[in-house]
């Protein structure tokens, strides 16, 4: 279970770098496509979008750490950590379906790996 919930936080933390890049980097140009933007848009919201993208780096990097963690056998504090940035991803996700329905499919994109991964990790903790 162990290293299946890994694997899955892991697949989380790349979508969440990913996310990371789109928002941060790239939102006046690859993610003016992505999320449908218009140039004027794009300019309006890129205060916002680059500081929302360092949050899911931020989760990321915390998902990353842990698992380098748990890895070094340093378990509570590595698995403290990669349960933290999960939840807080499902979370995120959650909350981005309940107040915008008509983005469920990347809510679920966001939310369904943490989700999964970090309830193997809690079995494997049981």
């Amino acid at each position: 279970m162990l290293v299946a919930g890994l694997a899955l936080t892991g697949v989380a933390a790349l979508i969440h770098v990913y996310i990371f890049l789109l928002e941060s980097v790239w939102w006046r140009s690859r993610a003016r496509q992505v999320f449908g933007t218009t140039p004027e848009q794009a300019e309006q919201t890129a205060e916002m979008a680059f500081n929302q993208g360092f949050y899911n780096l931020f989760l990321a990097v915390g998902i990353g750490v842990g698992t380098v963690l748990v890895a070094l056998d340093e378990r509570t504090v590595g698995l403290t950590l990669v349960l933290f940035g999960a939840a807080s991803m499902v979370a995120a996700g959650l909350v981005l379906v309940l107040s915008s329905p008509a983005k469920a499919r990347a809510a679920l994109v966001q939310l369904t790996p943490p989700l999964i991964g970090g309830a193997l990790l809690v079995v494997d903790l049981l």
